[in-house]
């Protein structure tokens, strides 16, 4: 998933969708958040690393961080570019194709690069990237400092996880905050699970944000449930359920059909079904994925 810092001009994403050509599986795009989500998939029929350098070029084109104001922590305009090994690609092959990206970057539009997970040597997560930006951390390749205009970039080598968002009918953004500060792995929560609670402006509404990033350990619907019921607790309840991207359908198929019925997740939101859908060959063809 290419995480862009832009969600609110319809044209300049429909042109950086465009740009992405057929590797491009999905589009989510959240204007409070003031970010798209691009999944694209490759190599096999398809060049994820082309489209995912087609999809940096147009984004630099059109989004300047100095006008940019979104609820979402941000380095960049192309913010952050996960690789993710499928179909029996090997983690060896990933990381090769993140440090080509990183490396490319760099020379095209000279930003800074800092590289998470498998990728960096040290193999920092992102939120401590984040987190060290420009102040404890130094970029791995590029300037010292960001570019005025575009940032920064990360870019990483992880496995896939599952970006998921609940939404609560109340407009109460401390309260998304303390579940998730309860939920969140690194504050004696879930295992796996990173969680952010945020203000939804253009819905009067409090989200809790979270990334899945352990699927084994805690999946979609344990981390959704456990959202609902803290909420519930403190007499508020959920009114939507937002996958971000696409989830594997091994994760889908641990769900029951009660929790499908009611956080609306759908078999067409799958990795497998977009490639079946868009792909000439078999399902799985995609090997080096920037995408979850």
């Amino acid at each position: 998933m290419i995480n862009i810092s832009e969600g609110r001009r319809r044209g300049a994403i429909d042109a950086i969708a465009a740009a992405c050509g057929k590797s491009l599986l999905d589009v989510h795009v959240d204007a409070d958040h003031h970010r798209c989500v691009f999944t694209l998939a490759g190599p096999g029929r398809l060049d994820a690393g082309a489209a995912a350098r087609r999809c940096a070029r147009a984004t630099a084109a059109r989004v300047d961080l100095r006008e940019h104001r979104g609820v979402h922590p941000r380095l960049g305009a192309v913010d952050v570019v996960p690789f993710v090994a499928l179909s029996g690609t090997s983690e060896a092959e990933a990381i090769d194709a993140a440090r080509s990206f990183g490396a490319w970057i760099v020379e095209e539009l000279a930003v800074p690069v800092f590289f998470y997970g498998a990728a960096g040597e040290q193999r920092r997560t992102l939120p401590e990237v984040r987190r060290g930006a420009f102040r404890d951390l130094r970029p791995d390749l590029g300037p010292s400092r960001p570019d005025t205009r575009l940032g920064a970039t990360v870019v990483g080598v992880r496995p896939v996880l599952v970006a998921i968002n609940c939404e609560l009918e109340v407009d109460d953004v401390e309260l998304a905050r303390r579940i998730a500060g309860s939920i969140r792995e690194r504050d004696g929560g879930l295992p796996g699970v990173r969680a952010l609670g945020l203000r939804l402006a253009s819905r009067d509404r409090a989200q809790v944000s979270m990334n899945l990033v352990d699927l084994g350990r805690c999946g979609v619907q344990t981390a959704c449930e456990e959202v609902r019921e803290r909420a519930r607790a403190s007499g508020a309840t959920i009114e939507r359920v937002e996958l971000v991207g696409l989830l594997p359908r091994s994760e889908l198929a641990r769900c029951s059909d009660e929790f499908l019925s009611w956080s609306g997740l759908r078999p067409d939101q799958t990795i497998e079904a977009r490639l079946g859908a868009d792909a000439s060959g078999a399902e799985g063809e995609s090997d080096a994925d920037p995408s979850a």
